[in-house]
């Protein structure tokens, strides 16, 4: 498997790098994080490849520096539901170590993805060994469990419309300049799945939303002309306003 953009003489500070930004690393002294360092493995993986399915035994957890990847469960009855799509500086995976080191769902590639890999035994000593590192651990649950909680909110108070407008507005800035145009990060179908609706409902919400904020769709681009617009239209039935820290 490939490796990620880094050159062959730096490799070593450009891991340093990626790893710095992660609250979890920030929590170790400087001899762990080097150890995590000279363990960390790029690898480039091509759109549709599985990192792990749900129940699988954790043996990595992952970093992505490049890409999105879906994360799932699936259902008794084969459907599959979408928990999550992290992109870019999003880790995964690592709270296998505290759930018997068996993964509670499953993970893809959605499109060629550049990731660097950790061996979860590494981890698991280093929450068992430092107090500090464990105070990360649940910190990054809390973090996940806040996301749930809003994310369980926007299901039983937004309409399907809402739903998307929301989305639109988390891939915005509040210093972007009007009319805002947007690339969609992945398939419609995914978004959909993500925002826990069918492909159908989601093509009737859209075209609703259209209507009621004047936002421009054409194929994957978006067009924003009024952002106060689509915020007003999306946080009405939401505890929180544009902008939201929180990410799909």
């Amino acid at each position: 498997m490939a490796a990620v953009n880094c050159k062959k003489a730096d490799t070593k500070f450009c891991f340093e790098d990626i790893i710095a930004r992660h609250s979890l690393f920030a929590a170790m002294p400087d001899t762990l994080v080097e150890g995590f360092v000279h363990a960390a493995q790029p690898i480039t993986v091509s759109k549709g490849s599985t990192l792990f399915m749900q129940n699988d035994e954790a043996e990595w957890f992952y970093i992505i520096t490049k890409g999105w990847v879906k994360l799932f469960r699936e259902t008794l009855d084969g459907d599959e539901a979408v928990i999550d799509m992290v992109t870019t500086g999003h880790i995964f995976g690592e709270s296998a170590i505290i759930d018997d080191g068996i993964h509670s769902f499953g993970a893809t590639a959605v499109e060629e993805c550049d990731l660097l890999r950790f061996p979860s035994k590494m981890l698991k000593a280093a929450v068992a060994e430092n107090h500090a590192v464990a105070l990360a651990m649940l910190g990054s649950m809390s973090r996940h469990r806040k996301q749930q909680t809003r994310e369980i909110e926007s299901l039983n108070l937004q309409n399907a419309s809402q739903r998307i407008g929301c989305f639109l507005l988390r891939l915005c800035r509040v210093n972007d300049v009007e009319p805002i145009s947007l690339q969609l990060p992945y398939d419609k179908s995914l978004i959909a799945a993500r925002l826990g609706m069918k492909s159908e409902t989601f093509s009737r919400a859209l075209n609703k939303l259209r209507n009621d904020t004047s936002i421009a769709v054409k194929g994957s681009n978006v067009e924003i002309p009024e952002i106060d617009a689509l915020s007003h239209y999306a946080c009405t039935a939401c505890s929180s306003e544009f902008p939201c820290d929180d990410l799909h």
